[in-house]
């Protein structure tokens, strides 16, 4: 989330109308078009390509009947920052626009909601692999329901209240504006390092079971690609929510952790590091299930298979070279048929 500050606005320094120009430095601070203008079109160039790269794997997924929802997530959060970079190349040409300020701000708030998402789902998957039994028991189905509520009724606040921010100069409403931005901040802290915590504890705790096998590739570079993502995601989120726990500084004195390096970076860099990196290493086909899963095994069913009948055990456990992809692959029918000639 985009550091927000509490503006301390006051009668004599502010025009008279709403909406109020911020007098306080945020991370970035206002875009101009000598610096921003072309590191902002590079970012639009590049998640533009990543928007495309990824719906079209979703479409050609799509049509072989390989269902993976989060190409499509990932399209619409490349989509999303599109119109952020567009939005704050607007903003450079109309500096004291202050409404193209507060839909730029929003934008770069609101996109990377669906990255958090993303990860947590990866995240479920690999303890449900881990361990079925605790993995899918109700109340760990209920535990991620409640999260993803939290996270959308979370940006509906932050959302509401940067908007409020810049029509009032009530100090108490600002106040409680920037405490609401500090809560979602935090917990969005919390939600990039969650994937990392449940990887981690997932594979502390002692399994009953053999790992289940599920996409293509092996398990450790599934956690290894998590891993990664979810600390990168969460070190551009803990640096944003840091910021806005300093005190606000007037906006012609912004702090050297205000910069615009700092905000490209710790903001875009990060996001489209990730976003390329689940293209490069199709995330679409690693973490790949069955659709319609439901219970332990249904993850290593075989695609056109159907789902076990209620009651009965799906229980596919796999050897310790077939979970980590290091068993030779089995031979194809016509493989097999072409052999069983040649022994005739």
């Amino acid at each position: 989330m985009d550091s927000l500050q509490v503006r301390q606005n006051t009668p004599s320094t502010v025009p008279q109308h709403t909406p109020y120009a911020p007098t306080t430095a945020s991370l970035g601070g206002v875009p101009s078009v000598k610096v921003d203008v072309p590191i902002t079109s590079v970012f639009l160039l590049l998640f533009l390509l990543g928007a495309i790269a990824h719906m079209t794997i979703f479409q050609l997924n799509r049509r072989k009947g390989h269902k993976f929802l989060m190409s499509a997530m990932t399209f619409g959060f490349c989509f999303s920052r599109c119109v952020t970079m567009t939005l704050r190349i607007a903003w450079a040409t109309r500096p004291k626009n202050v409404s193209l300020a507060i839909a730029a701000q929003i934008f770069v708030a609101a996109g990377v909601v669906l990255l958090f998402i993303i990860n947590v789902i990866f995240a479920q998957r690999i303890v449900r692999a881990a361990h079925p039994h605790s993995g899918w028991h109700p109340i760990f189905n209920a535990f991620f329901a409640a999260i993803y509520v939290v996270i959308v009724l979370s940006l509906i606040m932050t959302i509401t209240a940067t908007i409020q921010s810049f029509y009032t100069l009530n100090a108490n409403t600002r106040r409680i504006d920037h405490d609401i931005q500090l809560y979602s901040q935090t917990y969005y802290v919390f939600i990039g390092f969650l994937p990392f915590l449940l990887v981690v504890g997932g594979l502390v705790v002692p399994r009953e079971t053999r790992v289940e096998k599920f996409g293509s590739g092996r398990f450790r570079t599934k956690v290894a690609i998590l891993v990664f993502s979810s600390l990168l995601i969460c070190l551009g989120a803990s640096f944003r929510a840091g910021i806005n726990y300093k005190p606000a500084r007037p906006s012609d004195d912004p702090a050297g952790y205000q910069s615009k390096a700092c905000f490209y970076i710790f903001d875009f860099t990060v996001e489209i590091i990730v976003v390329w990196l689940y293209f490069i290493l199709r995330v679409d086909n690693r973490f790949f299930v069955p659709d319609g899963s439901r219970k332990a095994g249904d993850y290593s069913r075989r695609d056109g298979e159907g789902l076990e009948k209620e009651g009965v055990a799906a229980t596919r456990i796999m050897s310790e070279e077939e979970v980590f992809d290091d068993a030779p692959d089995e031979p194809s029918m016509k493989e097999q048929g072409r052999k069983d000639e040649e022994r005739a």
